[in-house]
């Protein structure tokens, strides 16, 4: 790490979101309480929930889940004294290969989570929320259901919160283990019991969400992150991360790094920092490519170590932050086996709903089992460029388009490891490249 790196450890990587989770019994109310717990809460039902609004609007909070839409601005879209009921959903379906952060921020500090959503919800004059979990993670959905307890005996939920004349009712809800449902029209569809399908956009869930009522749907990292927002000020988040993407971030390191796991530092740090925080690549092996937000953005090379990894830093060098999943690959891995993996997930995850993606998909993966079979052509490269570009812009919804960003990047910068593929296997040999990566 620079000097000038150094610097920026010592003076923004003070824990903010993360704190709590080393602490003995983390996920308890009794230790959440000891540690400024639910003080955010008193603060923000003293102030009214238009004040709560421009506040968040102020700190410049971006949506953690991927698309990094500005949390205030989406707050402020719910149009009021409507007659029409208003409804808080949390997106915890985390289900983007490589992310990892919301289930550890749900184990670890569940009520930071349940604070955050009380705040959201008088702020959007919201009397119901409803938490959606990844139905896998069944050790989290316990979790979670113990903290609301935990919040209901304490009069944080339910009637009357703290005197304030203020009701909620939180339900935490598990889904079924659908991709497709971490896409916010797909999971309210879910919640109201149909097949978990994107819904045609507009009518956008601000106006018509869950039972067609006024909707706020947001990632678990965005909510959790309000009371701390709402403690210390907009200037005290602003003083973290970029100007336009401000405050700390969890980033999911896996793959190959020495200590893989869950790092919180400002937004706009670089993978070179990350790296030299995880104890650098597993083995001294190089590094060879990486994924800045899951498999769903386009992939990064060794080159593009040093890019600020905020959400404009991202995409000014053709990827997207995402949700911070960081998946790291060295040297002795197969760019195209690593990429057809991908495609194999992105094809059974699939709803069926728009052809595009339900079509495009399943040839992508027919393409590149072909290839890694030792029966692909370098005229195979080009038509899955070709079925990109007719899945791209044209799906239903933004699992079509992921699914084109890593064969799109991947061809982009490793072209050559698809070409000699088709050639060294036109006897159908098994590649050296692919043995390496499976074994």
């Amino acid at each position: 790490m620079s000097e000038g790196a150094n610097v920026t450890e010592q003076r923004h990587l003070t824990p903010v979101l993360t704190k709590r989770w080393l602490s003995p019994n983390s996920w308890t109310l009794a230790t959440y309480e000891q540690l400024e717990g639910y003080t955010a809460l008193r603060k923000a039902l003293a102030a009214h929930p238009d004040q709560l609004i421009q506040l968040i609007k102020d700190s410049g909070l971006r949506g953690r889940g991927g698309a990094g839409f500005p949390a205030g601005m989406k707050w402020g879209f719910i149009p009021q004294n409507d007659s029409k009921p208003h409804y808080l959903v949390i997106n915890a379906d985390e289900g983007e290969p490589g992310t990892c952060k919301d289930v550890p921020l749900m184990m670890a500090d569940p009520h930071s989570l349940i604070e955050g959503i009380v705040i959201t919800a008088y702020a959007i004059r919201a009397n119901y929320a409803a938490i959606y979990v990844r139905g896998e993670v069944i050790h989290c959905i316990r979790r979670l259901h113990a903290a609301v307890r935990e919040a209901y005996r304490a009069g944080y939920l339910g009637r009357n919160i703290l005197g304030s004349g203020f009701d909620l009712e939180v339900v935490v809800h598990a889904g079924a283990g659908a991709y497709i449902c971490g896409e916010e029209t797909a999971l309210l569809d879910s919640l109201e019991g149909r097949r978990g399908q994107p819904r045609l956009k507009p009518p956008f869930p601000a106006t018509a969400g869950l039972y067609a009522a006024p909707t706020v749907v947001n990632n678990v990292e965005t909510i959790a992150t309000v009371p701390y927002i709402v403690n210390g000020g907009s200037d005290w988040f602003r003083s973290m991360g970029t100007e336009k993407s401000p405050g700390p971030k969890i980033y999911s390191l896996s793959g190959h790094v020495e200590k893989p796991g869950q790092y919180e530092a400002p937004l706009g740090i670089t993978l070179r920092e990350l790296l030299d925080m995880a104890g650098g690549m597993k083995d001294g092996i190089p590094l060879k490519f990486w994924t800045p937000g899951g498999s769903s953005t386009p992939l990064f090379t060794a080159d593009h170590l040093d890019v600020p990894l905020d959400f404009e830093g991202a995409a000014a060098e053709g990827s997207m932050l995402g949700t911070t999943a960081l998946m790291i690959f060295n040297e002795t891995v197969s760019v195209p086996w690593a990429v057809m993996k991908w495609t194999e997930f992105y094809k059974h995850e699939s709803c069926g709903k728009c052809t595009p993606c339900r079509e495009g998909t399943y040839w992508l993966e027919q393409i590149l089992h072909r290839m890694l079979r030792g029966e692909g052509t370098p005229e195979d490269v080009e038509t899955m460029l070709d079925v990109c570009d007719n899945i791209l812009g044209r799906s239903f919804c933004a699992l079509g388009d992921g699914a084109t960003s890593p064969i799109t990047s991947a061809i982009k910068y490793f072209r050559h490891e698809f070409l000699e593929l088709c050639e060294k296997n036109s006897g159908g040999v098994p590649a050296p490249a692919l043995a390496g990566a499976q074994g």
